[in-house]
């Protein structure tokens, strides 16, 4: 009897363990930060995105989007805690708390969110009589400006007219004539305003002869004349004039300089004093030494005014 035999079985086949390289390439990917970054957000946030787009591509419905954006900002924007009710002005005058309030770009009341204080306060700087100025909003929906104005100190007469300036030379206002503010110094000349402060010096330091002071004249934007009363000048130095000008009224106390016949005090020159005599002074001297004598303008005067001139007139 032949034996039987069963049929050949195969081994199972043992499953490789190796990745394949797809899965290997993959796997290194995804250890990448750049790439599970990627992924966990890059991905998610694109298709949000496209979802956002493709319904922002209707145009009623951005219409709709943008009407009720600005129907919810306009309510809050209109809460009675933001509304400004009044507006309050410390420090100004009444030309300026005008002008302030006429500067105001929106009529009261208003919302705060319509008011800009920075732009507002660059406005109410532009005016001329403001030096310095805060703006804030109080509690209560009070717009509150706190106005510091320039102090006039100065008078400048200048071809286009007169205008009053602070002790830096600052322009305050303008006024048609030297009456409408007789308190206050005069000066005088092109660039003037830009040397207010040194002006200012030299009218502080006038002391005993202030009374007699009509104002100053800028020579050449370089220096100053002081000029006084019976048409007396000063003519100071473009250096030091200051000092130069103490000096003068040191030896002013000392033998009463200026209350002489003096028509001008020549300081330009720091080695020496020039003195220019008036006419009464000169004409002491002329009739002194046998000289014609002199009008007011510098001229001779005629024959017949001069001493003795009707006595050779009858000779003749």
């Amino acid at each position: 009897m032949a034996s039987v035999t069963e049929p050949h079985r195969r081994a199972p086949q043992r499953r490789d363990p190796a990745p394949s390289r797809l899965a290997y390439r993959l796997h290194r990917m995804w250890l990448r930060p750049l790439w599970r970054r990627l992924v966990r957000l890059g991905l998610p946030a694109f298709l949000l995105a496209m979802v956002v787009g493709l319904w922002l591509s209707d145009e009623h419905r951005r219409a709709a989007l943008n009407e009720g954006i600005a129907g919810l900002v306009d309510k809050v924007q209109s809460r009675d805690e933001f509304m400004v009710r009044m507006m309050t002005i410390e420090g100004a005058s009444p030309a300026v708390d005008k002008a302030l309030r006429a500067m105001l770009p929106v009529d009261l009341p208003a919302s705060s969110f319509d008011i800009d204080l920075t732009a507002l306060r660059l406005q109410v700087m532009a005016l001329d009589a403001v030096e310095t100025v805060e703006l804030r909003i109080r509690p209560g929906g009070i717009l509150s400006a706190q106005v510091t104005e320039r102090v006039p100190a100065l008078l400048w007469r200048h071809t286009r007219g007169i205008d009053i300036l602070d002790a830096g030379g600052h322009r305050v206002a303008s006024v048609t004539s030297r009456d409408m503010r007789g308190d206050l110094p005069l000066i005088a000349g092109q660039g003037a305003d830009l040397a207010a402060p040194e002006a200012m010096e030299l009218i502080d330091a006038a002391g005993p002869i202030l009374p007699r002071l009509r104002g100053l004249v800028r020579r050449g934007e370089r220096r100053w004349d002081i000029v006084l009363d019976r048409g007396q000048r000063i003519m100071l130095p473009e250096e030091g004039g200051l000092l130069a000008f103490q000096r003068l009224l040191a030896r002013y106390r000392e033998d009463d300089l200026l209350g002489r016949d003096v028509a001008a005090v020549d300081l330009r020159d720091p080695s020496q004093i020039v003195i220019r005599l008036g006419i009464d002074a000169q004409n002491t001297i002329r009739a002194a030494r046998g000289l014609p004598l002199l009008a007011a303008d510098g001229s001779l005067l005629p024959d017949d005014q001069q001493p003795g001139g009707d006595k050779a007139k009858d000779r003749g």
